[in-house]
């Protein structure tokens, strides 16, 4: 047996044999190794967490005390010590185990994360609302390097020395995010990491100046003049200086000093920064070595480390990277904009080719968006590029500073619409619902990669905020030879046919061409048209399709409320035409949408070709029965 195999309930960690920590450490690497290679998943922040869970759960008792984990892709190694290993065997599967922190799932999950920074705030709010109902229990927040960059994180330590509730925070440092950490945060905490003097001298001081009663005088006269030799000895004591006892670095893979630190900050029963150290990817040598590749990842050979499906076909993130350099040499005023994102939307090579114009701001979204209107302010062209579920962090920047403004901003929103595993917090299926109702905001979506190129080409030359959205994945390349040059608000005509109009938005041009097909060799010949514009609707195809057909479909990967379908809909109903026409709305009419692979969610949500056909035929069946 296994140490592991000992751990079958929540707290069965603190039965173990402390000399049996290491080893226990161990088994859980090679599990998630093993589970995470066959699976996909969270690989490299999870092993750089494994001891730091340790010791958490060693000091804490579930489901009493409350365990927040910022972001929540290193939570692994807490699912696994609170009985759910049987879990991996479905992890990131349709109606399997998320990969991160569910309330739903366990109630040793003490809150929904998926975003970051948020880690603190909430955690505040546990430790407040237990002081109002005279609690015991313990808090704590685990909040990484990167995560510190997003400034709802010092919201949250500033209101917290406010208050001055219990609440220990863990700054898990590894010196990353996604991609480098990068900005002065960053800096400060390197120069702490390697900052031992303060301490040293700290610690020297008391022990040999207490031991008499003149060094006693001495000591307090020191005491009262602490504030100086910490900014002498450690640049800057930011945290303490804001009113929270800062304690650290220690070492985040030693369980032992972990435990005894944290046992202190919890007795302790104020707010306190415990800043551990640890190694992204720990204990698998590929991962130690390539952090940012193996921080999500897709299943892989773990005696390689290769993964086992490689595409060598170009994913929508590779067609906007590589096209960014052209539109950069072309126009000089062009600048990329990113939130810690480099590597993931694709501006590794812009960066590499105008490092002058690239910008990553960290985790950031409301300064990027309020950075880039600066920009614009001045004559340049900025594009933020940034993941369709982290851009609506950025919501009130993008309508008061850049929309009421009227500014030429591009939104580069990558991975829109569904994206899989990662499940209801990364899913980007709210962005044509809270884009284009804003004031003067366009918002573009194409139909393949050719199109993505021929709208990036035309949002630079475009005279205010326009928003291209497009999907995860390998880019579509059908309809390619459809050359259409892109008009303001004007609709693309793929295919001209009768009795059925089928309109698709972006990436469900695709799902839109298989639903097509299914007519081959029937009586029905449907049209088929690209939307390209979701914050406008074509008014000549949509007389079109008013006056032409019987049944109108709506394709796309937005939910239904403020979606291009309801805009259709509405656009019908205006116009006073509707009698008699059948709307087909394929839209996601879930409010959120759990973890899955693409085709699956498609299909469970019903706007796969498969399903939206069998409604057509059913439609049909109606008129043909004279309903």
């Amino acid at each position: 047996m296994s140490v592991l195999d000992k751990i079958q309930q929540k707290n069965d960690i603190k039965k173990i044999n402390p000399r049996e920590y290491d080893e226990l450490a161990r088994d859980i690497r090679k599990f998630l190794v093993d589970k995470v290679s066959a699976k996909g998943g969270h690989l490299a922040s999870n092993l750089g967490a494994v001891e730091l869970t340790m010791a958490l759960h060693l000091c804490m008792r579930f489901p009493e005390d409350k365990l927040i984990f910022d972001v929540g892709h290193q939570a692994y190694t807490h699912k696994l010590l609170t009985g759910r290993r049987e879990g991996f065997e479905t992890l990131r599967e349709y109606g399997g185990m998320s990969g991160f922190p569910k309330i739903g799932e366990s109630d040793c999950d003490a809150f929904n994360t998926g975003h970051s920074s948020t880690s603190i705030s909430a955690a505040m709010g546990y430790a407040v609302a237990r002081d109002m109902k005279h609690g015991k229990n313990r808090v704590a927040a685990v909040i990484g390097d990167g995560s510190l960059t997003g400034g709802m994180a010092y919201e949250a330590i500033n209101s917290l020395a406010q208050t001055k509730t219990g609440c220990v925070i863990i700054l898990n440092d590894n010196e990353m995010s996604i991609d480098k950490n990068v900005g002065g945060l960053s800096k400060y905490l390197n120069s702490i990491r390697v900052g031992s003097a303060y301490n040293d001298f700290k610690s020297g001081v008391e022990q040999t100046l207490l031991g008499s009663k003149a060094g006693t005088k001495v000591a307090r006269t020191l005491k009262r003049s602490k504030d100086t030799i910490k900014q002498f000895f450690v640049p800057g004591m930011f945290f303490e200086e804001l009113g929270i006892t800062y304690v650290g670095p220690i070492d985040g893979h030693d369980v032992g000093i972990m435990v005894s630190t944290f046992e202190k900050a919890f007795r302790l029963n104020k707010p306190i920064i415990i800043h551990v150290k640890t190694k992204k990817g720990k204990g698998y040598p590929i991962a130690e070595k390539h952090p940012s590749f193996y921080h999500g990842i897709s299943s892989f050979d773990p005696r390689t480390g290769k993964p086992l499906h490689i595409s060598r076909e170009a994913t929508y993130t590779d067609v906007f990277g590589k096209h960014m350099v052209t539109l950069g040499t072309e126009h000089k005023n062009l600048v990329s904009v990113t939130a810690a994102m480099t590597i993931g939307t694709g501006l590794k090579e812009f960066t590499k080719t105008f490092p002058d114009r690239a910008f990553d701001v960290g985790i950031a979204e409301q300064h990027a968006v309020t950075f880039a209107a600066g920009l614009a302010m001045s004559g340049i062209v900025p594009v933020v590029a940034v993941y369709s579920s982290f851009l609506q962090r950025a919501y009130d920047q993008i309508l008061h500073d850049v929309c009421l403004q009227g500014l030429h901003v591009i939104l580069a929103v990558d991975r829109s619409g569904l994206v899989g595993q990662d499940g209801e917090t990364h899913q980007g299926i709210y962005d044509v619902s809270y884009l284009s109702h804003l004031p003067g905001m366009t918002v573009v979506a194409p139909k393949n990669a050719k199109e993505l190129k021929d709208m990036m080409d035309f949002a630079v030359e475009f005279d205010g905020p326009i928003a291209i959205k497009y999907s995860r994945g390998v880019a579509y390349t059908g309809f390619s030879d459809s050359n259409q040059p892109i008009v303001y608000g004007k609709s693309e005509y793929l295919v001209s046919g009768r009795d059925i109009a089928i309109i698709a938005c972006g990436n469900m041009v695709e799902e839109g061409e298989k639903l097509l097909h299914k007519f081959d060799g029937t009586d029905y010949s449907p049209t088929f048209i690209n939307a390209r514009f979701l914050s406008t609707i074509d008014q000549e195809m949509l007389r079109d399709i008013a006056n032409n057909y019987h049944i109108v479909v709506t394709m796309e990967e937005n939910i239904t409320s403020g979606g291009y379908g309801e805009k259709i809909a509405a656009a019908l109903t205006d116009i006073g035409e509707r009698k008699g026409i059948d709307h087909i709305d394929g839209s996601i009419r879930e409010n959120k949408v759990e973890h899955g692979t693409i085709s699956v969610l498609r299909r469970n949500l019903g706007i796969d070709a498969d399903s939206i056909y069998e409604r057509i035929m059913e439609s049909l069946g109606k008129a043909d029965l004279g309903d």
